[in-house]
């Protein structure tokens, strides 16, 4: 038999539901402003006990209602925020389950997909992500299976804030952390992120690739051309990145065709070298000025590489390395030119 007081709490319950249930979007939204400035932080027992043991009953209605309303975008950061104490409080294991099954994820990550939706939303979406990925493997792999890698993906590349972005990074970085079943499907996402049109999105897709590229061991074959396409970038942040990934990647399989490839990024074009052939000769024109960065990136890696030459198994030609060696020399100079300019 339950007391009075017990008694007086179900009753507040109920009446506060009931008060949800025939709310229209302006109360619903001052409800939720309420909720989340009285209980953010609390754990989960602390909750149950502000609901009466009916914590529950709030989080599936607050769920169904981001359900229905979320492609409207209408004051989405509170519904969002609201569930996120739910997900976030210490000993809430029931709470995700139940956000879980009745679609939740799939909720959030078609929320990244919408353009009228605002950053700041997504933002939260991504942080609810996080919680459900860092909660353990289980839960890391319903976010790959719901197309959540691809989401995720594009969601960065597109992305406008970069604090958001690198909010992304955070949540990409745990789902291939940990994930023996879906981690090669990550590492192929990271890839498919280079030739993207945001300078922020490639450099944090570099340096998770580093991290992830460790954990896969197995280097999948477009990443070669990929990571020397980023080369000719303007953005000194990502060459850095890009090259701190090429002194990893010598050490993998793709060795011979990386340098290859820097190699024949150092070889003017043949419309150029018969455009500057006759200055050149004249001596009014310097040799081909390849890129810095490419030469840089020769200069670092072809020291590692020569063991690879050394081997009987391997007779590729001698301009591999002569070339390799020149660039080193031609860096350098380019380097020393820099140095005396500026002084």
């Amino acid at each position: 038999m339950t007391s009075v007081k017990e008694q007086a709490a179900i009753s507040r319950l109920l009446s506060f539901l009931q008060e949800w249930d025939n709310a229209g979007k302006g109360l619903r939204t001052q409800i939720l402003t309420t909720f989340i400035e009285t209980n953010e932080g609390k754990t989960g027992p602390e909750l149950e006990l502000e609901f009466s043991q009916g914590a529950s009953l709030f989080l599936i209605r607050v769920t169904t209602w981001l359900r229905i309303i979320y492609m409207t975008g209408f004051e989405l950061e509170k519904i969002l925020r609201s569930i996120g104490i739910f997900l976030s409080a210490v000993s809430s294991n029931r709470y995700l389950i139940e956000f879980l099954e009745i679609g939740g994820v799939l909720t959030l990550l078609e929320i990244l997909g919408l353009e009228k939706i605002k950053e700041e939303d997504k933002k939260e979406s991504i942080k609810l992500l996080q919680i459900v990925a860092n909660t353990g493997r289980k839960y890391k792999e319903l976010i790959c299976e719901s197309y959540g890698v691809r989401a995720i993906a594009e969601f960065l590349a597109k992305s406008k804030s970069e604090e958001t972005q690198e909010e992304v990074q955070v949540l990409l970085d745990t789902l291939v952390h940990g994930n023996p079943k879906y981690q090669n499907q990550v590492y192929k996402g990271l890839i498919a992120l280079l030739p993207c049109g945001s300078p922020k999105a490639q450099r944090l897709a570099l340096q998770t690739l580093k991290t992830a590229q460790s954990i896969v061991g197995a280097t999948h074959p477009s990443i070669v051309d990929r990571v020397l396409s980023v080369l000719s970038t303007v953005h000194l942040e990502v060459q850095y990145e890009a090259i701190e990934l090429i002194k990893d990647l010598i050490h993998y399989d793709v060795r011979l065709p990386l340098l290859q490839g820097l190699v024949a990024l150092l070889i003017p074009p043949v419309k150029e070298t018969s455009k500057l052939q006759a200055r050149i000769f004249s001596g009014r024109t310097p040799l081909w000025d390849c890129p810095l960065e490419v030469g840089k990136a020769s200069w670092l890696t072809v020291p590692h590489s020569f063991r690879l030459f050394d081997s009987p198994d391997h007779h590729p030609a001698t301009s591999v390395p002569a070339a390799g060696c020149s660039c080193q020399d031609h860096w350098v100079g380019l380097q020393r030119k820099r140095v005396i300019a500026a002084s």
